[in-house]
């Protein structure tokens, strides 16, 4: 490890040291199993027989299948109905989709994926109309979307989860990792991930960011293979572990290391998102995978609902962010791990029903 500059070896190594325990810090909070609730508890209650609009930006994606079942859940509650929009990842498909769920005269709009700014003229018909819209993972900041007319984006902290997500990485290695970073440069939030998780590599005397590489989400069954074969015979032993802003990147990246003949623990794969049935099976097995920073996307799909509600009640959006949480082998049974979900046991079901006013 290359001393700091101005510093001798002695006192570089202490340096180093302490970055390491305040690494392990982090990584052991987001970490914890059983976190607190951090929302609301109270709120209007429900305005039943409201006709929402889902627009899905590709139901491929297993993180927006998750929660768009938490919305039809909340929505059962709560009193509405649902019709259900698929994009298919495409520009086009997203047009028509949001032309399809205008025409559908709904009461509100919901929409996951994709980015907020890039869809503002076909969400201005409507904003005019007067049908509130949230959304999910819509821009790299959770909560209100200035500029468009979104209400609310619903998510994690997107740069805690990437600090987590590298920082966990640079634990694992003892401050040694070599890097590659993938994400989705056709969106804000996965290019605002994938930014931060380079900065805390570069942060680290003795890491490498070995590269950044673009793939985009819709693409990953027909790239990913080739691309993880490109980067085995270019980077070698020096690629230990390699960061992803969704948990798709490695379904197509494992089978190609297990073709490769690499024992499971040749390469680290960590994940910045979402927490996908997949990622848990790998990280049970311990099949390559050693974490996800899981997001509890059955609670998003309430909270969006809820967020929603406050809107047709003429009341302002909670704006709740909850707490970044790190799935590993050593905690991947609690919150909802044994069904293959992070599902926080902190009773948000029924405390969202307190809130309605719902049975």
């Amino acid at each position: 490890m290359t001393p700091v500059s101005g510093v001798s070896a002695a006192d570089s190594s202490d340096a180093v040291k302490a970055y390491l325990a305040d690494a392990r810090r982090v990584v052991d909070t987001a970490a914890r199993a059983g976190a607190a609730w951090t929302g609301p508890r109270s709120g209007p209650r429900a305005q039943p027989g409201k006709r929402i609009a889902l627009v899905n930006e590709d139901l491929r994606n297993g993180g927006i299948l998750a929660v768009d079942e938490g919305v039809l859940e909340a929505a059962k509650v709560i009193g509405w109905s649902v019709k259900v929009f698929d994009s298919g990842g495409t520009l086009e498909g997203r047009k028509k989709m949001l032309a399809d769920a205008l025409a559908s005269r709904p009461d509100g709009l919901i929409i996951f994926g994709g980015d907020a700014h890039a869809l503002a003229p076909w969400l201005k018909p409507f904003a005019d109309g007067g049908i509130p819209i949230v959304g999910w993972h819509v821009t790299a900041q959770a909560g209100p979307v200035p500029g468009t007319p979104v209400a609310m984006n619903v998510s994690t902290d997107p740069l805690e989860v990437a600090r987590v997500t590298a920082l966990a990485a640079i634990v694992q290695s003892g401050g040694h990792a070599g890097v590659v970073v993938f994400t989705d440069t056709n969106y804000e939030l996965p290019m605002a991930k994938a930014n931060a998780m380079a900065a805390v590599v570069r942060g680290c005397t003795g890491c490498t960011l070995l590269e950044v590489r673009d793939v985009p989400i819709s693409r990953n069954a027909e790239l990913m293979p080739g691309t993880t074969r490109e980067l085995l015979a270019r980077h070698g032993k020096r690629w230990t572990h390699a960061l992803a802003i969704n948990d798709i990147y490695f379904d197509y990246a494992a089978p190609v290391l297990t073709q490769a003949a690499l024992p499971s623990n040749a390469l680290s794969m960590l994940s910045a998102g979402d927490g996908s049935e997949s990622a848990f099976l790998r990280i049970r097995k311990g099949t390559f995978q050693t974490g996800t920073v899981a997001e509890p996307l059955n609670l998003h799909g309430w909270q969006l609902v809820d967020e929603m509600n406050r809107l047709f009640a003429g009341e302002h959006v909670t704006g709740t962010v909850f707490p970044v949480h790190l799935v590993t082998a050593e905690n991947i049974d609690a919150d909802g791990g044994d069904r293959l979900v992070y599902d926080p046991a902190n009773g948000y079901r029924d405390i969202y029903r307190r809130i309605w006013q719902r049975p």
